[in-house]
């Protein structure tokens, strides 16, 4: 078996393994409660609560649309920005919730961007930009988050926290690397590819949107969970950025079950029936809201397109 074919397998199956650790984890810990609890906690949930997660989901939403407005400032190309705002959210609404950005994130933005007359070269560029502005935002929030706020696991488990500091450290260094790079415009040749350093000012804004975009969406949750002893923002959010991560990197569509155990494991300050009924208002918002929009707008869009053709 090549490389490829075994990395074509390896990452599905310990998804789908890491998959199945959680939901035993979770089925564990839901043993000892019943629906009527997770929907009590559903219902205790404020009207204010659920307005200030909506209005931080609806800024989230403006946040991710402006995602691909950097790539095409990198290419000097133009595109009428409705169009671009438009096509951005299509593909985070329905690659967030699915999961798979990659794919299914590329094939909407070729669906979209090919109509418009963006060339493949272009729209390529646009895909692998967007994949930089996740990894950059990743390594630069881990690196903050582990050095200022370190995530604190539960006594349980017996851990130097002093090693997530120096891993934090390490992510900050592999950013300045590339930001030194990018400021030094220098060009890396790999075979017979040549890869181009965008602008630093350019890779700044990368990092800066995907840092406001996990901020909202944090924000969104931490709207949504009861009060707790301690509870504060900076302190969540090293759970939110660990969370959503691991989802993330799983490949399991939305993250859904890795992202909600590593919730309930990390917050044991709340009843897990409470955790739940929050992380249920939580999907709702945060990734079902945004595809239906997403739904209605496309509708909306092939719609206009095939009533023009016809006239």
């Amino acid at each position: 078996m090549n490389r490829d074919r075994l990395t074509r397998w390896l990452y599905p199956a310990l998804g789908c393994l890491l998959l199945v650790f959680c939901l035993y984890i979770l089925n564990r810990e839901l043993g000892r409660y019943s629906l009527d609890d997770i929907l009590d906690s559903l219902s205790r949930i404020s009207d204010r609560q659920l307005y200030s997660a909506i209005g931080f989901t609806i800024l989230d939403c403006l946040v991710i649309s402006s995602y691909d407005l950097i790539a095409f400032l990198h290419l000097k190309y133009y595109l009428s920005i409705k169009r671009i705002l438009f096509t951005t959210f299509i593909t985070y609404a329905v690659s967030n919730t699915t999961g798979f950005t990659l794919l299914i994130g590329g094939g909407i933005r070729y669906r979209f961007y090919s109509t418009w007359g963006v060339p493949n070269k272009s729209i390529a560029k646009i895909i692998a930009l967007g994949n930089l502005t996740f990894w950059l935002g990743i390594l630069t929030l881990s690196g903050l988050t582990f050095i200022l706020n370190p995530l604190q696991l539960p006594k349980s488990i017996s851990f130097d926290i002093s090693l997530i500091r120096y891993l934090g450290i390490v992510c900050l260094i592999l950013i300045g690397i590339y930001l030194s790079l990018c400021r030094r415009r220098k060009r890396l040749r790999i075979g017979r590819k040549i890869i181009r350093f965008p602008k630093l000012a350019i890779s700044l804004s990368q990092i800066a949107i995907l840092s406001l975009d996990w901020g909202l969406a944090a924000a969104v949750l931490y709207c949504l969970i009861p009060d707790y002893v301690g509870k504060s923002y900076l302190s969540f959010f090293s759970i939110y950025l660990f969370g959503m991560t691991i989802s993330i990197l799983s490949n399991i569509p939305g993250g859904i079950g890795i992202f909600e155990t590593v919730i309930v494991f990390l917050l044991p300050k709340i009843p897990t029936a409470n955790i739940l009924g929050s992380l249920l208002a939580y999907r709702a918002i945060r990734f079902l809201f945004p595809l239906l929009t997403a739904i209605i707008l496309v509708c909306c869009f092939e719609l206009q397109r095939k009533f023009r053709k016809s006239s």
